[in-house]
């Protein structure tokens, strides 16, 4: 049996003191992470083939002149971001993702730890050289810790444990199909065979966007560099991570929805990317998370063993009668009511995607 690695994130709840080591070892990471790159960048121009092992050695033959002060904190925070270099070049090799930036101090703040260091007791992780930290929440997972990276969003700093489970999550038993379709009225309309449902999506962004236009603004009349800017900048962050949390909590509620009670899921293959260049409906589409859904559907399928079906990106969900399948082509967007005019049919436009991507997936299930 393949062996199932998941990754818990945990909240901390770190002393002033243990704030500090974060913030030197965050430092430690990012620096080491700007020197890898510009070597690397220094040496393609003069026409050799960097490799992050090598640059891992050169900088540690110069590390104990220069660079001293990094060894107040693990030595994981110097020493991985060569790994992880070589890791983003490759996929940028392979067109994966785009060239590797250099880092900014306080934009996605994070360091490793290996599983040779990390020590778990019930509510507390002990950090090397600077020991025991509280913890929110104890580790929900039984299984063997890997790995750990401490980061920080707004003012909050957590650990993400990645662990090997000792036993995979059980198996969907019901071996029924359902068809999903995404929308913006509501997040997911749900299609059974049996019954028609529809989940309200939470919308944290619009319900907040006021609240956020006035910090913003609070924010942009502070002088930069002051103490009331920075106090500003860290109200606009706690915001902007209540409404990631909220919309969060909404998507695993749905995705743990389908994955607990359905082996088999149909859902369309949307051109996000394409979707979000729509003026009109950009913001309501990211603040649904179309992406974020499937990629939550798609690993907590692969550990339950449920099999998630992709309609193709041209399949007409909306436009084809789910009674007589015709195409209706002069439906618009916003026609929220499909009528068919060949068979008189008239059912929300969401649940007649739903009932043909159940349809789909009957066709194309394993």
């Amino acid at each position: 049996m393949t062996a199932v690695t998941l990754t818990h994130k945990i909240r901390l709840d770190p002393t002033c003191k243990q704030q500090n080591y974060f913030r030197q070892a965050c430092g430690v990471a990012r620096f080491t992470w700007n020197w890898a790159l510009a070597e690397w960048n220094r040496q393609v121009e003069a026409g050799k083939k960097p490799r992050g092992l090598e640059l891992k050695k050169q900088f540690n033959a110069i590390k104990p002149v220069e660079f001293a002060w990094m060894y107040h904190v693990t030595k994981y925070a110097s020493q991985q971001p060569f790994i992880f270099l070589q890791s983003a070049f490759k996929r940028f090799f392979n067109k994966q993702s785009n060239y590797p930036q250099f880092k900014k101090k306080g934009v996605h703040d994070s360091f490793y730890i290996g599983n040779d260091h990390i020590k778990l007791d019930e509510l507390k992780i002990h950090i090397p050289k600077l020991g025991w930290v509280r913890m929110r929440e104890s580790l929900r997972f039984s299984g063997k810790v890997i790995s750990a990276t401490i980061s920080r969003t707004a003012d909050k700093w957590f650990v993400s444990l990645n662990i090997i489970l000792d036993q995979p999550p059980g198996v969907c038993e019901n071996q029924a199909l359902i068809g999903v379709d995404l929308g913006i009225d509501s997040l997911a309309a749900l299609f059974d065979g049996t019954a028609k449902t529809k989940i309200e999506g939470p919308r944290p962004l619009k319900k907040l966007i006021n609240k956020l236009r006035s910090l913003q603004r609070q924010l942009s009349r502070k002088q930069k560099g002051s103490n009331n800017r920075r106090k500003a900048r860290m109200k606009v962050a706690r915001l902007h991570y209540r409404i990631a949390c909220i919309r969060q909590d909404a998507l695993h509620k749905l995705t743990c929805l389908l994955t607990c009670n359905y082996a088999a899921v149909t859902i369309e293959d949307l051109n996000v990317k394409g979707m979000l260049k729509n003026p009109c409906l950009s913001r309501s589409i990211a603040d649904m998370g179309f992406h974020e859904f499937r990629r939550q559907l798609a690993y907590k399928a692969h550990m339950r063993g449920n099999q998630v079906i992709i309609a193709d990106r041209w399949f007409p969900s909306s436009k084809k009668c789910c009674r007589c399948d015709k195409i209706n082509d002069t439906l618009t967007l916003s026609d929220r009511i499909f009528k068919c005019s060949y068979c008189g049919l008239e059912i929300d436009r969401d649940f007649n995607a739903a009932i043909n991507l159940y349809k789909y997936g009957e066709f194309h299930r394993n």
